[in-house]
């Protein structure tokens, strides 16, 4: 087993989430937030595609995708939105 397939999720989203911490203190962080959103817009058509035998089955998935992902963000933005409430003193230290 190679070392990328035994990580963890958490262990892949850390690594995601270092870079984008490392490249917000070169950039803005609204200029790194938009490319981590392109990107994750990327990889989620090519794991689609990659699902599909033909352009014509992925115009047919296409919707479903894009509501499958859309759901999924926004579960997900609202689970660290709720973190950040609960810890925000904490993790904003200003």
């Amino acid at each position: 087993m190679s070392e990328n397939s035994s990580k963890t999720f958490q262990e892949r989203v850390d690594e995601f989430v270092a870079i984008a911490n490392e490249q917000a203190a070169e950039s803005s962080v609204e200029d790194v937030n938009t490319a981590v959103l392109f990107s994750a817009a990327r990889f989620n058509a090519f794991s689609v595609a990659r699902s599909v035998e033909n352009a014509e089955n992925l115009q047919t998935e296409k919707q479903a995708a894009i509501e499958y992902f859309t759901q999924r963000y926004a579960e997900m933005l609202n689970q660290n939105l709720e973190e950040y409430i609960a810890r925000f003193d904490t993790y904003t230290q200003r």
